[in-house]
């Protein structure tokens, strides 16, 4: 009788990726999905702890499955990604029901694991159905940090920045358009510095030129940037290749000098204005997102207000922003986390607010424009797909969808999400 499996996954696309890496290594060992944890052999919980809020989550998960381990001592119960640092034997003693902890994209680890006939759990992105092959699918491009971003725990859990061979992307990217993905989003936690660990140092946009001609592939996206290391050349490739996404993922993480060598980013506010500039010059019409971090220690009033300002000043087509939680072992840890919760929780809605207003605006010049829509999935009674600049859309039609290109004028635009038209033929 076949083994089955099922897989909860927490954070950042790095751990889709591996989770959806990781249950094509099962199944090709003979194990088959699971309707439910409950009823599987072998649970995976890919972990993240960033946040407080995502390990907070991630231990109420694990707590959850003990009564899952008392009524069937055969599962296996795994725990990988992020959470699982240098502190085994306190992670051994904290969660005995445990069987086995791995630390991020440790696959292999993993698939060893279910050689051995040890059931585990493999995380799904929690509300996604797992089986289903993406239309939008993620390969990794290179695993862990050079940084040391003193609020950041990724360098601490990952390691340091380690490439994949060209040959190797472009062999995962061609598996996944095989089985149906039409976008290809390349990973890392910071892609700009890919190749530099690599004979001949090739970088993230020969990586770009790879994949570029895949037969059957149409978008190309990477994620996350570091505006300490985003070349004029990437920026180059971008303009030029056409299946590219004119999309950046930018972290500014504070608008001022101060907080931002504090945090240790390497960079200045007039280095991201620049930057900016840039490549708004060289790609125009491309939406850039960010990041931004509200209440680190010692940010001032006056300093959040230069956050709020260059906000207002760059008008970014996505802002998520995280009130500051420390994580142990970080430098930023040992500094007096002095800014009152109160304080980040406003600090944190006025920049939703201001960025509502702003995306709000920036959206609704798209109101009566046709744009070309991805379409990754039904939603409810609609489809929902996402523009080349990564907004989404939603719009109803009887025909199927799924998996093509359509031409959508839009109706009704607002700061989340667009409704529209669609032409009646589908490209795909």
């Amino acid at each position: 009788m076949s083994k089955s499996y099922t897989i909860w996954t927490i954070g950042c696309q790095m751990n889709l990726a591996d989770s959806r890496q990781a249950a094509e290594a099962l199944e090709a060992l003979g194990y088959i999905a699971a309707p439910a944890a409950e009823r599987a052999d072998l649970i995976v919980l890919n972990t993240c702890v960033v946040r407080q809020s995502a390990e907070d989550k991630a231990a109420g998960r694990i707590q959850s499955l003990k009564s899952v381990k008392r009524r069937r001592p055969s599962t296996s119960i795994v725990v990988m990604g992020c959470l699982v640092g240098d502190d085994l034997p306190a992670l051994r003693q904290r969660y005995p029901h445990v069987d086995a902890f791995l630390r991020p994209s440790d696959v292999a680890g993993l698939v060893e694991h279910a050689r051995r006939g040890i059931a585990e759990d493999l995380a799904c992105l929690e509300g996604a159905p797992r089986n289903a092959c993406p239309v939008a699918a993620y390969v990794p491009v290179m695993l862990g940090c050079d940084h040391h971003c003193t609020y950041c725990i990724v360098t601490l859990r990952r390691g340091p920045g380690r490439s994949l061979p060209i040959p190797q992307i472009v062999e995962e990217a061609g598996k996944a358009v095989a089985a149906g993905a039409r976008e290809i989003t390349l990973l890392g936690q910071n892609v700009d510095d890919y190749g530099h660990d690599l004979p001949g140092e090739p970088d993230l946009a020969d990586v770009l030129r790879a994949i570029h001609d895949l037969d059957g592939l149409w978008r190309i996206r990477f994620l996350t940037s570091h505006p300490a290391d985003l070349s004029d050349r990437l920026i180059a490739a971008v303009a030029e290749l056409p299946k590219v996404c004119p999309h950046f993922e930018l972290p500014i993480q504070a608008g001022d000098d101060l907080v931002l060598k504090r945090m240790g980013r390497g960079y200045t506010v007039d280095d991201y204005r620049r930057l900016v500039g840039r490549i708004r010059h060289s790609v125009p019409g491309a939406s850039i997102a960010t990041d931004v971090i509200v209440g680190f220690p010692g940010e001032s009033d006056e300093q959040f207000k230069r956050t709020m300002s260059l906000l207002e000043e760059i008008r970014f087509d996505a802002v998520h922003v995280a009130a500051y939680s420390p994580r142990p072992g970080t430098a930023a840890s040992r500094l007096a986390d002095d800014v009152p919760p109160e304080v980040k929780a406003a600090r944190r809605q006025a920049v939703e607010d201001l960025q509502e207003r702003i995306v709000g605006e920036i959206n609704g010049q798209l109101a009566g424009q046709a744009v070309e829509v991805l379409v990754e999935e039904p939603h409810k009674v609609r489809w929902k797909g996402r523009t080349r600049t990564n907004k989404l859309v939603f719009f109803e039609h009887p025909d199927d969808w799924q998996g093509k290109l359509a031409q959508v004028r839009i109706t009704w635009a607002g700061p989340w999400s667009l409704l529209g038209e669609v032409t009646p033929a589908p490209r795909g």
